[in-house]
């Protein structure tokens, strides 16, 4: 039930016509007695930013980090559209708003889909008060479908953490994504709730850690998106929880989603964990995992299910981080492929089923000091190319 399984939150989806083909296109994730809730957000650095992503900022600001519903759409990013935009989005916050029983202000809104179209509101607007009247605890399901673009399977998760009170404390998730996905978050929307009691700033901070390592970790093809938006709801019926507690069951949560979306990215055969350790630091490793995840000769041999360790190898040195070919050891499947300036002896049998598979383990240790990334990426296959040369 995703971010229904959390008490006092309630959801649905449905069809309002955004999308030629019928299916879902419109999401409301509220709190079940319409109040407001602690409520945080991450949004993307694009500049390129789209009129919902600014109005659901402006909507934390005024309120000092309170909401009680979240609208979304998919099939139209609402994004490269100007002042028309803006009051469309304000729109849907409204009038999510009249139904829920809440302030405008008090309403995020999110949307995602083809750049550059104005949202059909003729459709929207009237559906905003019937899916309002269908929300339950049972709608978390409808929700993850009703937000899915190139998406082939709704992403969701629910997990469980202790509060200080020896209860539990429990966080779900919805989110959609599967291409324009690189670091600083990617094509995606994700909304999470949760029954701990945490404060704005509090929750600012912890979902920006979680994203830290989790969202911004994952790429797909280097392209960063108008609309990402990461949503965090908190009733506080739970109770206080230890920070560290929370961070780390938020960071599970949004790691989970995250690497969900990689296993559905468009196109992909093969889902890529990339580990890179032994850097100068940190910074170095996240830019030499980075530059390798998103090269394209990189991604077709993972494709091809060829461990070659030479386009591994040279990325890594056209990284422009601290580097000596003769300390290098690449990795694939727990077996060392390259190290001391020479090719291995390897398992073959071993290594072509571990790339058969779909989902590869790379390791690059750089032997130049204690610096470590991880990234989560994938290949680069024909059908995303087919899924990507055209709008419609």
């Amino acid at each position: 039930m995703s971010v229904t399984k959390v008490p006092g939150f309630v959801a649905a989806g449905m069809a309002c016509g955004i999308k030629a083909s019928g299916a879902e296109d419109l999401a409301v994730v509220a709190t079940a007695d319409g109040l407001p809730v602690t409520a945080a957000g991450v949004f993307t650095s694009n500049q390129m930013t789209a009129p919902p992503v600014l109005v659901s900022r402006e909507h934390l600001v005024t309120t000092g980090g309170r909401a009680a519903a979240v609208v979304l759409n998919s099939g139209n990013a609402n994004a490269a559209t100007g002042t028309a935009g803006r009051v469309d989005a304000e729109a849907m916050c409204a009038l999510t708003a009249d139904a829920v029983g809440c302030k405008p202000a008090e309403v995020l809104v999110c949307s995602t889909g083809l750049i550059g179209f104005q949202l059909p509101m003729e459709k929207i607007l009237p559906a905003i008060p019937k899916i309002v009247a269908d929300l339950g605890g049972d709608g978390g399901m409808a929700a993850a479908r009703a937000m899915m673009t190139t998406d082939t399977v709704p992403r969701l998760t629910v997990l469980t953490g202790t509060a200080l009170d020896g209860g539990t404390f429990t966080i779900g998730g919805v989110a959609k994504g599967a291409a324009m996905l690189e670091p600083n978050m990617a094509t995606m929307l994700a909304v999470l709730t949760t029954d701990a009691l945490l404060d704005a700033t509090t929750a600012t901070d912890l979902l920006r850690s979680a994203v830290g390592v989790s969202f911004n970790c994952l790429t797909v093809d280097g392209a960063e998106s108008t609309n990402d938006t990461v949503l965090l709801l908190a009733s506080g019926s739970a109770g206080p929880v230890a920070t560290d507690e929370m961070r780390a069951a938020l960071s599970d949560a949004c790691r989970d989603l995250a690497i969900q979306m990689a296993d559905d990215a468009e196109g992909s055969t093969k889902t890529v964990f990339l580990t890179v350790t032994g850097a100068a630091n940190d910074i170095e490793a996240a830019k030499g995992a980075r530059d390798t995840a998103n090269c394209q000769l990189v991604k077709c041999s993972w494709y091809g299910e060829d461990p070659y360790w030479g386009r591994i190898a040279s990325e890594m040195g056209a990284a422009g981080i601290t580097f000596d070919p003769s300390t290098i050891t690449i990795s694939y499947g727990g077996q060392v492929v390259y190290a001391a300036e020479r090719a291995q002896s390897v398992d073959e049998v071993a290594l072509a089923a571990h790339m058969a598979g779909r989902r590869i383990d790379l390791k690059v240790d750089l032997g130049q000091g204690d610096g470590s990334a991880w990234v989560v990426t994938t290949d680069l296959s024909h059908a995303y190319i087919d899924e990507n040369m055209r709008t419609s």
